[in-house]
């Protein structure tokens, strides 16, 4: 017995998992479930294991009497000196019971009462091994299907990989290796249910954990996947160090990491894209491979915003059946509605955000600029609707336009040009592009402009303007914000380096 006993706990071991205290214990309870059938009684049951483990005996407690009143817990003197010559009334006794003596039906009782507590240690252990790596990728090879769910052998046990949870693309073979994430992990009356997903989108994290080392090391974070099964993922990174690019690092040296990843989804398109707080920056690159132009928000408090994409870009930016700005707008969590430079042009939009869009044509716009001609100071109705029948509402296209755009208008006489000209002279401030473009390199949000010392006096004095300027080489001017002297040719100061407009 004790040979194969010790066979038996090894086999268990190794095939089930189980430790061999737990083992100790099951055979200990089915050894006194044997015995309390057969003896009606258990309280006096002793059951010990040698000390290498590999066999085990039960004894019957019994105490020494002269007159035997309960035949399971006593025996007489005379008997008791068969087992020990030194022994005498009032001591006890371990008798030891040979199992072969329990009848069958204690036996199978007890091998009953064995499967089940030895099934339910299984249970539990499997469950607490498995529980514990809920969302981590696992390896396995396809067992069998049914009723579309494929049953995957991972080795101890057996998972499922619901249809749900596999990609339409996908096909599977008897034995082919299977790469899942273990979705989650139940207890069932039959047993533990393992259940499998290839199309959660921390499935595509774990991949490319191992296929990128700087993700797996915390150097590149990804701050959100957002996916189409079988079709397309956005994935959106950015990294802790500067000098690491997160996207290029997700790509690889000719693609090589990325390549890797799609295979082992069956060719999905991926979109690795750097996360940026700004929202428009954020959502212009949520929207690749289209070349977004600019993005506007609209609302920031509902999170709306417009994407305006060239003619050749719009197909792209929307994506089949609009898959990729659907799945842009949940990367990024804004509703973005794309539209052509056409349509949006066509778009009725507030003040407010006309003011947005001017700003993000490259132009400095003050709180107090005017953006339409209507609200110019002095301007006639007249000449407002005249200028809006030749397709000029806003202040950003009269500006740019030349002499012989205004001989080209409409309807509009030399006098009235003269107006126009002289009432954008009194009431707009134009700073040419590249002051702008200096400035904005040098980190300044608004362009300090310098106004030539004498307009003031020049204006107030009813003076010419050029008369009260005088010549430029005699006059001198300091900069508004370190005080340094500066002359009308400098486009910027040679000492704090703010962008200068001399007017």
């Amino acid at each position: 017995m004790s040979s194969q006993m010790s066979e038996a706990i090894k086999q268990l071991i190794q095939d089930q998992g189980i430790s061999e205290d737990l083992i100790r214990k099951t055979i200990e309870e089915l050894l006194l479930a044997a015995y309390k059938k057969k003896f009606g009684a258990v309280d006096n049951a002793v059951v010990r294991f040698s000390d290498d483990g590999n066999d085990v005996t039960i004894f019957s407690q019994k105490k020494i009497v002269d007159t035997i009143e309960d035949p399971v817990r006593e025996i007489s003197l005379k008997d008791a000196l068969e087992y020990n010559e030194d022994c005498e009334v009032g001591d006890e006794l371990l008798i030891e019971i040979n199992p072969r003596e329990f009848d069958r039906g204690a036996v199978q009782s007890a091998k009953q009462k064995a499967k089940q507590t030895l099934r339910e240690i299984h249970k539990n252990s499997l469950f607490s091994e498995y529980n514990e790596k809920v969302g981590e990728m696992i390896i396995g090879y396809y067992q069998r299907e049914r009723n579309g769910n494929i049953f995957v052998d991972l080795g101890k046990t057996e998972g499922i990989l619901p249809k749900k949870y596999q990609s339409p693309r996908e096909i599977y073979h008897p034995n082919d290796r299977i790469r899942a994430l273990i979705y989650e992990v139940n207890k069932t009356q039959t047993g533990l249910q393992i259940v499998l997903s290839r199309t959660h989108t921390n499935f595509v994290k774990r991949i490319f954990e191992l296929e990128v080392p700087e993700i797996y090391d915390r150097t590149i974070e990804i701050f959100k996947i957002v996916r189409e099964p079988g079709y397309r993922t956005k994935m959106a990174v950015y990294s802790n160090r500067e000098d690491v690019d997160p996207v290029g690092a997700c790509v690889g040296l000719k693609g090589v990491r990325i390549q890797a990843v799609v295979r082992e989804l069956e060719g999905e398109k991926i979109d690795v894209l750097k996360y940026d707080p700004d929202p428009r920056i954020f959502i212009k690159n949520a929207l690749s491979p289209a070349e977004v132009e600019q993005v506007i928000i609209l609302d920031e408090a509902k999170k709306q915003a417009v994407a305006v994409v060239g003619e050749g870009q719009f197909s792209f930016a929307i994506g089949k059946q609009g898959l990729n700005v659907r799945l842009a707008n949940r990367l990024v969590d804004w509703n973005i509605d794309v539209k052509s430079e056409e349509q949006f042009a066509e778009m009725d939009l507030s003040v407010e955000t006309k003011r947005a869009v001017s700003a993000l044509f490259g132009e400095i716009v003050e709180e107090e600029e005017i953006v339409n001609i209507s609200e110019l100071p002095g301007i006639t109705e007249r000449l407002v609707n005249l200028l809006k029948q030749n397709g000029i509402e806003y202040i950003e296209s009269l500006v740019s336009m030349s002499q012989k755009d205004f001989a080209a208008l409409k309807d509009i006489s030399e006098d009235d040009c003269r107006m126009i000209k002289d009432i954008i002279d009194k009431n707009i401030e134009i700073v040419e592009e590249e002051e702008i473009s200096e400035a904005a390199s040098l980190g300044d949000e608004r362009i300090s402009r310098v106004e030539m010392e004498g307009k003031a006096d020049a204006e107030e004095e009813g003076q010419d303007l050029s008369t009260a300027a005088g010549d430029e080489t005699e006059e001198s001017y300091e900069c508004p914000e370190c005080g340094t002297s500066i002359n009308p040719g400098m486009t910027s100061c040679p000492n704090c380096g703010v962008g200068l407009s001399f007017e």
